[in-house]
């Protein structure tokens, strides 16, 4: 009988793992002025190991250029009224999308 590494509770009666799998992050988006007042739409707060396989699918769904780097995907253009059904779509559940 052992000892959970994280909480100090026995094993039978840990909840950590539980825990880990009910915490949710919000996925934010919002827009912003960018070089020559562009306008460019920002989407934050997805895992690192997603953000890459995220950003090239938004990119082909809304026919635009971006990247993704620092933790965050920018796109270009203004894409908040659709982006959230396209991250729906992609298994994203609709409570963690906040748009701004």
């Amino acid at each position: 009988m052992g000892l959970c590494v994280k909480c100090g509770l026995p094993q039978e009666i840990c909840a950590c793992s539980i825990l880990e799998k009910e915490e949710v992050a919000a996925i934010k988006v919002y827009t912003t002025k960018k070089k020559f007042k562009k306008l460019v739409t920002i989407v934050e707060g997805l895992d690192e190991g997603k953000l890459a396989p995220t950003a090239k699918e938004l990119k082909k769904h809304l026919a635009c250029g971006g990247t993704e780097k620092e933790g965050i995907i920018i796109l270009q253009g203004d894409h908040k009224r659709k982006i959230r059904a396209i991250l729906v779509g992609m298994g994203f559940a609709s409570e963690r999308i906040k748009i701004q």
